[in-house]
């Protein structure tokens, strides 16, 4: 009877100890910002100059810019959606921004607003669609990825819209603080609202229930469609307002802005513990996990590995991450259940 006991009580112990171990590896920020010490640490014992005034502000600078639409990004897999457009519309709000301030001669701030419209209305359009005709938003974000790349060549002809105003290169060339400029400073306030607004609003607890459970959600009186579709014209403006950052850095409205990015921001945000099924994350674990791929590239450079080894790495840790994600999640509800099941049934060798 004892050894009964004493082995029901081994069991209901055993996955409480796995379960803060897991707890630390794939939840929060702690993990990850652990992880982020260890490759500075590790980085710098390889090569000093890793930690050197330059490349510092260098992989901040280069943060601030994917860590805008991250924040963007984090809210959407929140709300249990995602966007692979984000790239292209980065790149599209630009040149539509340089073209209006070139071509039609609109004010700066008209134009940049201008931008930042096509960014939102881009967004709307994928949330209508993945919302309202229930297209799956990996094919609709893909295909807004395309569209938006060839709307790019279509505006610009593929050639840089240039030369822009000199009050856009003034804000690309101010510096505020230790070199680093406006786009850093949006990143910054923009991430301390998102994540406080994710954590301590009831705006963010709905977004969470949308994205956890989203017939629960709705059943309760959330109206699911509105959080989605707002999250989408949210990354949308904000991939928008990223684009004219870069475009006010090179001083004009190139073709390549924006390339590439959206895998890096979601690989960034997941390695962050925003989960990609929905429901999980914070906005200060998305933008350590950006921070941690930059970390991550810059100094496989610095140490002089190949440059193709960088793209591997990314891949690496991104697979990981969602391993992670994903024995938590089969874990925790596996395992409670089965807790569940244990007390529920009454011990017959007890008895």
């Amino acid at each position: 009877m004892n050894s009964a006991a004493s082995a029901t009580t081994q069991d209901q112990a055993a996955p409480s100890w796995r379960s803060r171990v897991i707890g630390f590896i794939a939840i929060g920020e702690v993990g990850v910002i652990a992880a982020l010490v260890l490759l500075v640490a590790f980085f710098y014992f390889v090569q000093p100059a890793f930690l050197s005034e330059r490349n510092i502000r260098a992989i901040l600078n280069v943060v601030s810019f994917v860590g805008i639409i991250a924040i963007g990004q984090t809210i959407l897999l929140v709300n249990g959606e995602f966007d692979l457009s984000v790239g292209s519309v980065a790149g599209l709000s630009a040149v539509v921004a340089a073209k209006l301030m070139t071509a039609v001669a609109l004010p700066v701030p008209v134009a940049v607003l201008g931008g930042v419209g096509v960014g939102a209305l881009v967004g709307l359009i994928n949330g209508l669609i993945v919302v309202k005709f229930r297209i799956p938003a990996f094919i609709q974000t893909l295909g807004m990825l395309f569209i938006g790349q060839g709307l790019i060549q279509l505006v610009t002809a593929g050639y840089p819209v240039y030369p822009l105003p000199p009050e856009v290169s003034a804000i690309g060339t101010t510096s505020l603080a230790f070199g680093l400029g406006w786009s850093f400073a949006f990143f910054i306030v923009a991430a301390i609202v998102a994540d406080f607004a994710l954590r301590r609003t009831v705006l963010g607890r709905n977004m969470y229930a949308t994205g956890g459970n989203q017939e629960v959600a709705r059943l309760v009186g959330i109206n699911t469609s509105l959080y989605k579709i707002g999250a989408f014209v949210t990354v949308g403006a904000l991939a928008a307002v990223a684009g004219m950052f870069v475009m006010a850095d090179l001083s004009s409205g190139g073709t390549s802005i924006g390339s590439g990015w959206e895998l890096t921001v979601i690989a960034g945000v997941v390695v962050g513990g925003v989960s990609l099924f929905g429901g999980a994350g914070t906005v200060a674990g998305g933008v350590v996990g950006i921070l941690m791929l930059k970390v991550v590239q810059s100094g496989l450079v610095v140490i002089g590995v190949n440059s193709n080894w960088q793209q591997i790495a990314v891949g690496v840790i991104m697979v990981l991450a969602v391993g992670l994600d994903i024995l938590r999640r089969r874990y925790f509800t596996v395992g409670a259940g089965a807790r569940g099941a244990k007390k529920a049934t009454p011990n017959k060798s007890a008895s």
